[in-house]
């Protein structure tokens, strides 16, 4: 049969990314000290030479669904995008898998677990050139309770469910734990979040946020200083949210730093 992609193109622009992308597979990885399934949405590209006019999409979803049958370290994704690299003939390869993975929570009185969903993006550029490029995005939800409101009132205070957004750039992902980090920035709360909470767990919460109040800002400025403490990072973005309860509109706080 023709193959037309391999049809030559005299048009001179050579593509910097083609390929796949919405593309929905399972996986065994690695996101703590156990390995979990997750199903990841996908978006999965390679550059292309000015002189052919397509790449052979078919190929980069036969690689992901080979590697989707192993147990994946984060690492491990540099050798799906080598081997489209190899198998398309190219000198450029990229992913981004976008997930959520379960951390396992028990509740702090009666000590009944329960799964904590956290939704994760994992980008990882290649190039024969250069080293490969990891990039995390987590979003950790905690409660905040208002230091102001309390500090004025006879009794009580506003608290809200709040999410700190975070990504990360990482020189080295052999030994990444995500499950640490989450609990690193989570920390960084008034209280953190909990799927299930019997009475007497609600009571220890509700007590430890009205303990540990904190404003939007005192949040981000707590998270950076945790991040910072990390190893094997270049680069650094956060953004941290409280949904209000006593507003019709949100607080919101951004910083982004360069390590290296």
């Amino acid at each position: 049969m023709i193959d037309v992609q391999n049809q030559l193109d005299t048009r001179g622009i050579k593509i910097q990314q083609t390929g796949v992308t919405a593309v929905h597979l399972p996986f065994f990885l690695l996101t703590g000290e156990k390995f979990q399934q997750i199903l990841a949405k996908i978006r999965f590209t390679v550059s292309l030479s000015e002189k052919i006019r397509g790449t052979h999409m078919s190929r980069l979803v036969e690689i992901l669904t080979d590697f989707s049958e192993d147990k994946l370290k984060i690492a491990d994704i540099e050798k799906i995008l080598i081997d489209a690299t190899e198998k398309l003939e190219t000198d450029f390869a990229a992913i981004c898998m976008a997930f959520k993975f379960f951390v396992k929570r028990a509740a702090p009185i009666s000590e009944k677990f329960s799964l904590l969903d956290i939704a994760c993006e994992i980008s990882a550029e290649y190039s024969r050139s250069v080293k490969t490029n990891f990039s995390v995005k987590l979003e950790v939800p905690f409660t905040s309770l208002c230091p102001c409101s309390k500090e004025i009132s006879d009794f009580g205070a506003h608290n809200q469910r709040s999410i700190c957004r975070v990504k990360i750039n990482f020189v080295d992902v052999e030994n990444l734990n995500l499950e640490e980090i989450v609990k690193l920035i989570e920390k960084q709360g008034s209280a953190k979040i909990y799927p299930l909470l019997k009475r007497e767990d609600e009571k220890f919460v509700t007590e430890a946020a009205y303990k540990n109040p904190k404003f939007v800002e005192d949040i981000l400025r707590d998270v950076v200083i945790a991040l910072r403490q990390l190893k094997n990072i270049s680069a650094f973005e956060v953004e941290c949210e409280n949904f209000e309860s006593i507003h019709n509109h949100n607080a919101f706080a951004f910083h982004s730093e360069r390590l290296s």
